[in-house]
């Protein structure tokens, strides 16, 4: 019988990353260890395929991808999916005209960031963001989750939700928007008043 080559020390040693990037995603921590589980349970069962092409934390994430796409698959089936006029009854607080001139371009651009490579490593960056992505409407973060965080592609999103291309761009859209500004206000102008 063959040794398995990662070891369950080797794979632990991974888990709080795996764990800290599926919270992102799933925004519960309960599910979130659930996933990081069946992702070191993969890893451990096929670690025979594992070719070292890849970093072992690469693979491991690439793994947790699928088991993180794999839940929201299963989720939206519990929750009805209508078209994009639900959005709009969920975004009538949000004055996109105020961001757009006439032409379409940027009313202001966005504030200046000072150092926004500092800035994204701080922890508390992330706390912010969190509370950001959820003030989402649910069935907007979950587009936008499927699309940046799960890294899914456009039609692959609109087939598994039941939204038209048009529909799909217009909801991230405004969920880049609302991102936007909710981290204007909570983090960038903070950080303004500090200094």
């Amino acid at each position: 019988m063959t040794k398995n080559p990662l070891s369950e020390r080797i794979l632990a040693e991974h888990r709080p990353v795996l764990f800290r990037y599926a919270l992102l995603q799933m925004r519960d921590a309960e599910l979130a260890d659930d996933a990081v589980q069946e992702t070191l349970l993969s890893a451990w069962q096929s670690s025979a395929s594992f070719a070292g092409k890849a970093g072992l934390r690469t693979w491991l994430i690439g793994i947790l991808k699928h088991k993180i796409a794999d839940h929201w698959r299963r989720s939206t089936n519990d929750v009805p999916f209508s078209d994009i006029n639900q959005f709009d009854a969920e975004d009538t607080d949000m004055d996109e005209d105020a961001f757009f001139m006439s032409n379409g371009h940027w009313n202001s651009g966005p504030s200046t960031w000072n150092d926004p490579e500092a800035a994204f490593k701080q922890q508390e960056f992330w706390a912010v963001y969190e509370v950001c992505q959820n003030n989402l409407p649910p069935k907007m973060a979950k587009v936008f989750m499927l699309r940046e965080l799960v890294g899914l592609e456009a039609d692959e999103i609109c087939q598994e939700i039941g939204l038209s291309e048009a529909n799909y761009w217009v909801v991230m859209h405004r969920a880049r928007l609302r991102l936007r500004e909710c981290l204007e206000i909570r983090w960038f102008h903070s950080q303004k008043q500090e200094k």
